[in-house]
């Protein structure tokens, strides 16, 4: 069995973007996520309110034993006869009932049977409904948050020591004892039985309704609820402003970018979000910028094929037409003249595939490219010399002013710069007369590189100075034979001067009557 082939890795920086379990997730679901987890936090307030109840209940439980065991003394000490009284009093002092059980079981005494009670247990069906949406909510949120469940207090039938479990407990222990239960309206019973200070009395039970810990929980949770309810409006506000002003944009930008990848329209339209000055706004240029810049390539290349099997098309037809008349002539002058425009149509033809391979070739090589520092002085001097070496001048002079040492350095690739010299030096010699001169001159001006080529010829007439860049675009000397050009140079030499930062344009001559002047600045190379 063959080893696993690796994992791809991914780039640094896409690494550092890659999402893990929430990639599938929307930029909305995402929001709302963070959001929810907000309210997540603030909604465990409510796992305070109930530690909060439980210290406060607590703390009840401990004041009411301390009661018990005083009230316990205080009957204890009491004459017999005063007893009765005496419990009412303090049950109304304390808002409790207060019990006394004989060992035996049966109750002794009882402060509700000396007066008014204390309290009194409220059925729920008599009470209104914000009573019942109140209980509701206690339910909702003592389930969620696994709230202690204490028994439901109720009154026993036969009102004996047996009937509390916590005076039984409090008996056999002989100690205080608490118990926690809950009223029929869901508030708090408690109670506490302490067993009597002489010895054979029984048992002393307290029992309290403590409403207010249920008052004072339920008014945290109100209050806790305004703030959620608060907190969840603007939160949904910011979710809504947030999907406003992120997703919308957004889901907007990937539908233009979805229908330019489609390519059903021939223009679309890409939202810019001119009034936006964050990334999002950014990103919207940008997109609409790269759009625009792609449709130009776009028309660009369609252009360029329309205009190549144009250009293709004329010498194959020539071709054509030589080839099929020689299988028709015999007469070996005129057999002679045809496989001599044969020879001149495979020419042109091989030197208009050669430059056509060059243009579309232009960009994509610079896009690539490792700019360096050239120095330009020394790039046309060489050029000029080797042109001069192979003869290719055509009996035209080429004078190079060769500037300061360093003076004209720029950042490019030499190659195409050269290529760029080259095709306008062919140029101007190609329009120069016999014996004429050309003059070539590279000079620093401010932060830019100036390279000025001079010829002797007619000049470029104001009308056609910009289309003489267009590729296929030729104007050709007087006499020049058909063909010997493609039109490409000066586009090659334009889309190089470009992806240099730079530009290139034609004006007339200054210093003669007659003539051409090709104008190129480039940045100039900060060398410090």
């Amino acid at each position: 069995m063959g080893s696993a082939a690796p994992a791809p890795t991914l780039p640094s920086d896409e690494q550092s973007l890659r999402l893990g379990w929430t990639a599938h997730w929307s930029l909305g679901n995402r929001i709302l996520a963070v959001n929810i987890i907000a309210l997540a936090l603030l909604a465990g307030g409510f796992f305070y309110l109930d530690t909060y109840r439980d210290r406060l209940v607590d703390q009840r439980l401990n004041e009411a034993a301390i009661r018990a065991q005083l009230i316990a003394e205080a009957i204890d000490a009491a004459p017999p006869a005063n007893r009765d009284r005496i419990a009412h009093r303090l049950g109304a002092s304390t808002r409790q009932r207060i019990r006394l059980y004989a060992p035996g079981g049966e109750r002794l005494l009882d402060s509700f049977a000396a007066g008014p009670p204390a309290y009194t247990l409220r059925d729920p069906a008599d009470e209104p409904w914000r009573r019942h949406v109140a209980r509701f909510l206690d339910r909702v949120t003592d389930r969620i948050v696994g709230a202690f469940r204490p028994d439901r207090f109720v009154e026993p039938a036969a009102d004996r020591l047996a009937a509390w479990p916590e005076a039984r407990e409090a008996l056999r222990r002989d100690g205080v004892v608490t118990r926690l239960r809950t009223a029929p309206d869901r508030t708090m019973m408690i109670s506490a039985a302490v067993p009597t200070v002489q010895p054979g009395r029984g048992v002393l039970l307290t029992t309290a309704n403590a409403r207010d810990i249920t008052r004072i929980v339920r008014a945290e949770r109100l209050r806790l609820g305004i703030v959620l309810a608060g907190v969840v409006l603007i939160s949904v506000l910011l979710s809504l402003f947030l999907a406003r002003t992120i997703v919308r944009p957004l889901r907007r930008l990937a539908i233009a970018a979805h229908r330019v990848r489609l390519g059903r329209s021939r223009e679309v339209q890409v939202p810019r979000l001119p009034s936006r000055r964050d990334e999002i706004g950014t990103l919207a240029r940008a997109l609409s910028d790269m759009s625009h810049a792609l449709r130009q390539r776009i028309d660009a290349t369609e252009a360029f094929a329309a205009d190549v099997t144009h250009e293709l098309k004329n010498p194959l037809a020539s071709l054509r037409s030589a080839v099929e008349a020689m299988g028709r002539v015999s007469d070996p002058e005129l057999q002679a003249q045809l496989i001599e425009v044969v020879s001149d149509d495979v020419r042109r033809l091989d030197r208009l595939i050669t430059d056509i391979s060059e243009a579309s070739r232009v960009d994509a090589e610079l896009a690539r490219a490792r700019f360096e520092a050239i120095d330009l002085g020394l790039l046309i001097e060489g050029l000029v010399a080797e042109r001069e070496a192979r003869g290719r001048n055509s009996g035209v002079r080429v004078a190079f002013a060769r500037p300061r040492k360093a003076s004209a350095v720029v950042l490019g690739d030499g190659s195409r710069l050269a290529r760029v010299v080259e095709n306008l030096v062919d140029n101007a010699v190609s329009f120069s007369p016999p014996g004429g001169l050309v003059e070539i001159a590279a000079t620093r001006d401010e932060d830019e590189v100036v390279v000025i080529v001079d010829d002797e010829g007619p000049g470029v007439p104001p009308e056609v100075r910009e289309d003489i860049f267009r590729r296929f675009h030729s104007i050709r000397p007087e006499g020049e034979a058909f063909g010997r050009h493609s039109g490409l140079g000066l586009a090659i030499a334009k889309a190089i001067v470009e992806a240099h930062q730079g530009n290139i344009r034609v004006v007339e001559r200054d210093n003669a009557p007659t003539g051409a002047r090709f104008v190129i600045r480039l940045p100039a190379a900060d060398l410090a």
